[in-house]
């Protein structure tokens, strides 16, 4: 897997590997990561946890953006990632890593839609569609990696789960930057509840769009359970005052959706 946890000081300066994870502070050098190798996760990303990552206007990490040098190759981050894209082999990485800082010196969450990528500035969000089955996901990139030549971007477990090679360990891909000038409106959705009797989450649905005047929409996952989502709505404020007003009565977890969500 990738160096991990690197932050970039001086121009000269080789990236050396951040000590110390944020649940437990009190690991030296030598022993940066408490596991040895690395894993995925003991469970399951949920729905929210597998939504892209939303494009932002974000400054560039002034620190994170220098040249350096990791196994006596030397990389030069690109200054604008517009028009950017590349082909080749994606992997992940996951528990080893989780809690420790990322190369712009956030703490990397294997649950969050994050990548490491050499050369892009961070932050930047990327595209990642996998080649051979057409899924694709927005991964916003705040680490440097992976320092494997065969190997153009680290993509965190949750957004590996959604591109669907989390059991392989890598997946060939094809990278697209994306700015938020390339960024489209999103479609809202609220998803409302989820269960296994099909009946009542109809009811529940009919119910819903004579008090919120919004259509529903029902998705059987292949876990066999309904879900039950209002939407589309277009207008953002719609969306957030709707969702308020859900999760203050009987609908505490509710929570936001989109169209490039799979539905």
């Amino acid at each position: 897997m990738a160096l991990r946890a690197l932050f970039i000081v001086l121009l000269s300066f080789i990236i050396t590997a951040c000590s110390s994870p944020g649940s437990a502070p009190s690991k030296g050098q030598a022993g940066r990561y408490q596991m040895e190798h690395d894993a995925a996760p003991l469970r399951h990303p949920s729905d929210l946890e597998l939504q892209d990552a939303v494009v932002t206007d974000e400054a560039k990490s002034a620190a994170a953006n220098r040249p350096y040098q990791v196994r006596g190759k030397h990389y030069v981050p690109m200054f604008d990632e517009t028009g950017f894209t590349q082909s080749g082999i994606a992997s992940w990485y996951g528990r080893k890593f989780h809690g420790y800082h990322t190369s712009n010196g956030e703490v990397y969450d294997m649950f969050a839609m994050t990548a490491a990528h050499k050369t892009l500035p961070l932050p930047s969000f990327v595209r990642v569609t996998n080649i051979d089955n057409g899924q694709s996901v927005v991964v916003r990139v705040n680490d440097r990696g992976p320092f494997h030549e065969d190997r153009i971007i680290d993509l965190s477990y949750a957004a590996a789960y959604k591109l669907g090679y989390h059991l392989k360990g890598t997946a060939k891909v094809k990278l697209e930057a994306i700015t938020l000038a390339d960024a489209k409106p999103r479609t809202k959705y609220i998803q409302v509840a989820a269960g296994s009797q099909l009946a009542n989450i109809q009811a529940l649905a009919l119910q819903l769009e004579q008090d919120y005047h919004v259509p529903t929409h029902i998705k059987q996952h292949q876990d066999g359970i309904f879900r039950l989502r209002l939407g589309p709505i277009s207008d953002e404020q719609q969306a957030k005052t709707l969702l308020e007003q859900l999760k203050s009565t009987r609908f505490a977890q509710a929570f936001l959706l989109y169209d490039d969500q799979a539905l």
